[in-house]
């Protein structure tokens, strides 16, 4: 969710600087432990339905806005939508190795 509202603020502001987070510190909420994993999937399928629909209405001249990320400094959309093209697989390569080693079905 924060990577799309990066994209949004990056495509309506003139280069924004976004907001860091602790994403371990995110994943340690109420909201993240006590809900049901069907709830998160389903909320990432609908947002990235979203992502998808913006992505493809996007123009070169889209991709080329940028934001400022206080630790990385200006970054362009072009190079966080293949940052997160990264970050969404290593994610599956750790799901996928962990059902691995569990022998889950």
């Amino acid at each position: 969710m924060n990577a799309y509202i990066r994209f949004k603020l990056a495509l309506t502001e003139n280069e924004p600087t976004i907001k860091p987070y602790d994403e371990a510190a995110w994943a340690e909420t109420a909201d993240v432990r006590d809900t049901p994993i069907e709830v998160s999937l389903t909320l990432l399928d609908n947002l990235h339905k979203r992502w998808v629909v913006l992505l493809k209405s996007m123009s070169d001249a889209d991709f080329a806005k940028q934001f400022r990320h206080p630790e990385l400094g200006v970054v362009p959309l072009e190079k966080n939508l293949a940052l997160y093209a990264w970050h969404g697989n290593h994610h599956a390569a750790h799901i996928t190795s962990l059902r691995e080693r569990k022998q889950w079905q």
